[in-house]
C-alpha cells in the first residue's frame, strides 16, 4: 500500500464482532491508514454516510442486526446515496454459494473472504482505491448521469498506456455507457472487438442485452443460452432468458427461468416478485404461495419489509386453497392467518382495515359462509378506487366474483385496467395478468372452488356437454391441479364415444392435462384412472 494513499483515505467499517473488529482495525493500521469510523449495524453507517463522505466502505455481510451487510449496500443502490467514486468492500466468514451469488449479484467493488491477512488485506485495498482514483473523473460523470460526458472520459483514458492495468473495467464501463445512451448497433460493434481478443463474459452479456433492445430474439437468444452454460454467467443469462421469453408471451418458460434464478440467489427479493407475477399468469397458485413466502422471509428488516409482502403472502395463500384440494384447505388457510398475523405485529400502525376485510370476506367463502362474506364486501363503490391500490383492488374483484357478484367483479377490473398505462411494468407482467383476468372472469360465472364440483355433478348426471365445458372451465384456471386434469381427460373420452361437440383446441387440451398428469405425485387410485385413459387414448 502507498503511504500517501493509506493516509489519505476515509474509511468507515461496519463490523459488530469484537475480534473481527480488533484484527481489522490493527491491520489497517499495519497499512498506514489513519482516518477510520467504525459501525456496528447497517442504520449506524447510513446516518454516517448521510454525515460525511468516505472514500471506501468495509462491511462485514454477516452483520447480526438489520439483515446484515447485505441490506447496507442493497439500500444504497436503491437511493443511489453511494458515489460510483467510492468504493464498497464485503468481508464474510460465509462463502457458501448463496452468499456469494448474492454479493456478486449487489455488484460491490471487492469481496474479501475471513479470516485474511495483512498482505490480503493491502492487496485487495489497494487494486480498489488505485482503480477508484484512476477512474475518477469517469465515476464523476456517472454519478451525474451525464453518460455522453463519461463516455469522453472513457475515450481519453484508453489513450493512456500508462493506465494499462484499468484497461479491462474501462472497456466494460464504456460498453455499458454505450446500452445506457441506447447505441445499441454501436455496443453490439464494440463488444464483438473485445470478444475477438478475450472471451469476456460481460461482453457476451453485452452483445445479448443489446440484441433483445433491438428486438433480435433469435439471435439474443442463441448467446444467452451459452451465458447459461458458463458459471459466471449463469444467473444473469436466466434473468435475460426470461425477459426474452416474457416477450414472446412464454409464460411457463420464464417462470422456469426466473425460479432457477432465484434458486442460484435466494435473497433477490425483487426477482421473487417476478416469480409471483409469472406464477399468476400461468396458473400455478402454489408456485405463487411459495414465492409470496419467499418474499416474506428473505424482505424481513430490509428496504422491502412494508405492510403489502404480507399482504401479497396472505392473498396467495387464498388463492392456492381456492383452487386446492379440500384436505388441504385447513393447512394453508392457517398458513394464510400466519401472514395476517405477522403483518399485524411488523406494521401494528398501517391503515390496511379495507384491504383486510376483502381477504376476511374471501376466507369466509373457503368455509362456506357466503352471506357473512357477501355482507363483508357490500360496501364498497367504484368511484372509491383511486384510494386504492391495484392489488388491492384486484383482490376485491377476485372476491365479488367467488360470491357470485359478478357485475361489480367486472367494474373494478375495468376502473384499475386503465391505470397500467400510467404505472411503471417494465416487463407489463401486471397488464397482462389483469387482461388475463378480466377475460376469464367475464367467460367464467363460477368461482374456481366450485367449478370442479359442479362438473363432475354434472359428468354424474350423464349431462356430458355441461360437464365437458365445465371441466374445459376449470382446467383454464386451474391447469397444474392433477383431480381436474384427470376428470378433464375423461370428459373428454366420454363426449368423445358419444359423438358430442368438441372445441377446436381438444388435442391441445389432451396433451395440457397429460403434461399436468406426468408431472404430478397422484394417489394409487387416481395412477389406476390415468393408466386406464391413456390406454383409451391410445387405442382410439
Amino acid at each position: 500500500m502507498k503511504l500517501h494513499l493509506a493516509r489519505n483515505t476515509k474509511l468507515l467499517i461496519a463490523e459488530d464482532q469484537v475480534l473481527a473488529k480488533s484484527h481489522m482495525h490493527y491491520a489497517l493500521e499495519q497499512l498506514g491508514f489513519k482516518n477510520m469510523n467504525y459501525v456496528d449495524r447497517p442504520s449506524h453507517a447510513l446516518s454516517a454516510l448521510q454525515e460525511h463522505d468516505y472514500d471506501a466502505i468495509i462491511c462485514s455481510y454477516n452483520l447480526r442486526s438489520e439483515q446484515g451487510g447485505y441490506f447496507l449496500l442493497e439500500q444504497l443502490n436503491e437511493t443511489q446515496s453511494l458515489p460510483l467514486t467510492s468504493a464498497f468492500i464485503f468481508t464474510s466468514a460465509d462463502t457458501s454459494a448463496d452468499v456469494v451469488h448474492a454479493i456478486v449479484e449487489l455488484q460491490p467493488d471487492e469481496f474479501i473472504a475471513k479470516p485474511f491477512s495483512v498482505n490480503e488485506l493491502d492487496r485487495r485495498l489497494s487494486r480498489v482505491l488505485s482503480r477508484k482514483k484512476a477512474l475518477k473523473n469517469i465515476y464523476s460523470f456517472m454519478d451525474k448521469n451525464d453518460y455522453e460526458k463519461a463516455l469522453s472520459e472513457v475515450e481519453l483514458f484508453l489513450l493512456q498506456p500508462e493506465q494499462a492495468e484499468h484497461f479491462p473495467l474501462a472497456m466494460k464501463i464504456k460498453g455499458d455507457l454505450l446500452i445506457f445512451t441506447e447505441r445499441y448497433q454501436e455496443a453490439i460493434t464494440f463488444f464483438e472487438s473485445i470478444i475477438n481478443i478475450q472471451d469476456f463474459s460481460w461482453a457476451k452479456m453485452g452483445i445479448a442485452k443489446c440484441l433483445l433492445a433491438l428486438n433480435e430474439l433469435d439471435d439474443a437468444e442463441r448467446e444467452i443460452i451459452q451465458l447459461a452454460l458458463r458459471p459466471d454467467s449463469a444467473l444473469h443469462a436466466y434473468d435475460l432468458l426470461a425477459k426474452l421469453q416474457i416477450k414472446q408471451s412464454a409464460y411457463e418458460d420464464a417462470l422456469e427461468c426466473t425460479s432457477l434464478a432465484c434458486n442460484i440467489s435466494p435473497q433477490n427479493v425483487p426477482r421473487h416478485q417476478i416469480a409471483i407475477n409469472l406464477a399468476r399468469i400461468t396458473h400455478d397458485y402454489e408456485g405463487q404461495f411459495n414465492s409470496a413466502k419467499k418474499v416474506v422471509r428473505y424482505a424481513k428488516n430490509s428496504i422491502h419489509d412494508k405492510p403489502d409482502i404480507y399482504l401479497t403472502a396472505a392473498r396467495a395463500g387464498v388463492d392456492f386453497a381456492m383452487t386446492s384440494e379440500p384436505e388441504h384447505v385447513n393447512s394453508i388457510v392457517k398458513q394464510t392467518n400466519e401472514y395476517l398475523r405477522q403483518l399485524k405485529k411488523a406494521h401494528p400502525k398501517a391503515a390496511l382495515n379495507d384491504e383486510l376485510t376483502v381477504i376476511d370476506a374471501r376466507l369466509h367463502y373457503l368455509k362456506d359462509d357466503t352471506v357473512k362474506a357477501q355482507m363483508l364486501l357490500s360496501d364498497f363503490h367504484t368511484d372509491h378506487a383511486q384510494h386504492h391500490s391495484t392489488e388491492a383492488l384486484l383482490d376485491r374483484a377476485k372476491a365479488l366474483h367467488e360470491v357470485g357478484m359478478k357485475k361489480e367483479s367486472l367494474a373494478i377490473l375495468d376502473a384499475i385496467s386503465s391505470r397500467q398505462d400510467e404505472e411503471n411494468d417494465e416487463l407489463n407482467l401486471m397488464a397482462t395478468y389483469l387482461k388475463q383476468e378480466k377475460e376469464e372472469k367475464e367467460a367464467i360465472t363460477l368461482s374456481p372452488k366450485i367449478l370442479n364440483n359442479t362438473a363432475v355433478a354434472q359428468y354424474k348426471r350423464g349431462n356430458l356437454e355441461q360437464s365437458y365445458t365445465t371441466f374445459a372451465q376449470a382446467f383454464r384456471v386451474m391447469p397444474k391441479n392433477p383431480s381436474i386434469a384427470l376428470n378433464y381427460l375423461q370428459a373428454i373420452i366420454r363426449a368423445r364415444k358419444a359423438n358430442a361437440p368438441m372445441h377446436p383446441d381438444t388435442l391441445s387440451a389432451i396433451k395440457k392435462c397429460r403434461e399436468t398428469l406426468e408431472s404430478a405425485a397422484l394417489s394409487e387410485d387416481q395412477y389406476s384412472r390415468y393408466e386406464n385413459v391413456k390406454s383409451i387414448l391410445k387405442s382410439g
